[in-house]
């Protein structure tokens, strides 16, 4: 891109900025119908091998991305009108200094957002960040992951037959260098879903333009495991996650934690896992992948920790599930991160052993923990995660209406969801000044400052005998601010006015 397209993009910005949220909703609608008419057809826009690493059947596609997304416009289309909406700021809790002050905050557009798309659900991810850009009045360019591109093509043009203006979605092609070129061209706000590698790098060009940013980057989430826990649930969970979308997720499980448990049942759920993940698919990843995941089981063995299942070993096309028991939390395995199906194992007594070996992980995406309400509840409080699933994993993390996020090395910002709007646009306040008073504006005297003081002890002090000695203590200061009236004046001159009794002679007009 150039600054000529980008100026081409902010015209057209502005004038859909100035559109109604309603109006500029029809269009979200619009494509929700199109979408929904024929799922399928969205769903072969997909790669069946998403990020090289598993083959997807069309069913996966429309679960994991396609119903999502419908569910996102349904979500916009509902609450975006609310949320975008002009507030007006009440009187409660307004100081008594701002009296006829009116305040309101109305949510306004960032510009032009460049969303940095990632390959693993190249649809669900990428196209709600466009969807919730567009609706809150900004222009978009959207960077797809490599081999992507399809799916992007295609979601600009079904946008722009629902009555999105051609202007203001443009699709990038090309490597890295693309998205550089749109940082440097001037965009107005960067949303990166990637690993914190990217990140980083991103962030170093940012900075260099002041350009803000919502970073959603690599999660190495934690499974807790409570005593009382359902077995059969969490195996089965388990499973899924790291089956799912050939463990090319962020939150699929990597540490599991059993905290609490008896030895007996502790090994009786690791040598369920043992049986159950063997028998998981091979995944293509990446030589760089595949180097990591090789140097975590070295490090790990090195620890003491046993390779109950290796899926680096005699898997020449790829590489199957890795279950490492016995872990440690220095152990690179328990650190993160690299994109591919491994599950570290570690018994732990105590909640607070478990949080703080959880606390030694940079990454801070998710976690789930299986066991009781009332005890998972508890140990949630404790997590310094965005969030927390209990006795789920993953699935509820697509609910429309919530916002998703990370911290530490797990990025910073939210998309998605309610939260996820708002984070496309950015307050501004307006603030009318009724009172016809200009006493504010006048030079400040010694006895302001007595009678400021005072007033502080009465509106802010703590306790009555303060508030008191306030009150007496204003009486002075605002004597002496108090000017005279003018009937007042008049006495006073007529007072000292000198007379003919007083032997001073009055001429009127000689």
């Amino acid at each position: 891109m150039d600054p000529a397209e980008i100026r081409q993009m902010r015209t057209a910005q502005q004038a859909w900025a100035r559109l109604a949220v309603g109006a500029r909703v029809r269009v979200v609608r619009a494509l929700r119908q199109a979408v929904a008419e024929d799922p399928a057809a969205m769903a072969d826009s997909i790669p069946n091998r998403v990020c090289g690493a598993l083959e997807r059947n069309d069913a996966e596609s429309l679960v994991a991305e396609v119903m999502p997304l419908l569910a996102a416009c349904r979500m916009l289309e509902r609450e975006a009108e609310r949320l975008l909406r002009r507030k007006r700021v009440g009187t409660g809790g307004r100081p008594l200094w701002l009296m006829g002050t009116q305040s309101e905050i109305e949510r306004i557009p960032h510009g032009i957002v460049l969303i940095l798309a990632p390959g693993n659900y190249p649809l669900l991810l990428a196209g709600i960040q466009v969807l919730q850009a567009l609706a809150a009045g900004n222009a978009v360019v959207w960077k797809p992951a490599p081999g992507t591109e399809a799916v992007a093509r295609r979601l600009t043009a079904m946008l722009v037959q629902a009555g999105l203006p051609p202007h203001l979605l443009r699709v990038l092609e090309g490597d890295a260098k693309a998205a550089s070129a749109a940082i440097e061209a001037g965009v107005d706000w960067v949303v990166l879903t990637g690993s914190a590698e990217t990140g980083t790098a991103v962030l170093h060009q940012t900075a260099e333009t002041l350009t803000p940013t919502t970073m959603e980057l690599s999660g190495w989430d934690t499974v807790f495991v409570l005593p009382g826990v359902d077995e059969d649930r969490l195996l089965q969970a388990l499973l899924f996650g790291m089956r799912l979308n050939g463990s090319l997720t962020c939150m699929a499980p990597r540490r599991l934690f059993l905290v609490g448990l008896q030895p007996e049942q502790a090994a009786r759920v690791e040598g369920r896992l043992q049986e159950r993940l063997a028998e998981l698919p091979v995944v293509c990843v990446s030589e760089a992948t595949r180097a990591r995941l090789e140097a975590m089981v070295r490090d790990a063995v090195a620890q003491g920790a046993r390779a109950a299942v290796d899926g680096c070993m005699g898997n020449a096309d790829g590489v199957g599930a890795t279950l490492l028991l016995q872990a440690g939390p220095t152990m690179l395995a328990m650190q993160g991160e690299a994109f591919g199906p491994i599950l570290s194992v570690m018994r732990v007594d105590a909640e607070e052993a478990a949080v703080a070996a959880h606390g030694a992980c940079p990454y801070r995406l998710s976690a789930a923990i299986f066991g009781p309400e009332a005890a998972a509840r508890r140990l949630a409080r404790q997590l310094d995660v965005s969030h927390v699933v209990i006795n789920d994993l993953i699935l509820p993390t697509a609910d429309p209406r919530i916002g998703f996020g990370g911290a530490g090395r797990s990025g910073f910002g939210v998309t998605r969801g309610r939260e996820g709007l708002l984070a496309m646009t950015r307050p501004r306040v307006v603030q009318v000044q009724r009172s016809g008073s200009r006493r504010s504006y006048e030079p400040l005297t010694a006895s302001h400052g007595r009678l400021l003081a005072a007033a502080m002890r009465v509106l802010y002090g703590v306790g009555w005998r303060t508030r008191v000695a306030g009150l007496r203590a204003m009486i002075p200061p605002m004597r002496e601010l108090t000017p005279a009236k003018p009937e007042e004046k008049n006495v006073l001159a007529a007072k000292f006015q000198p007379t003919a009794a007083s032997g001073v002679q009055h001429h009127d007009g000689e």
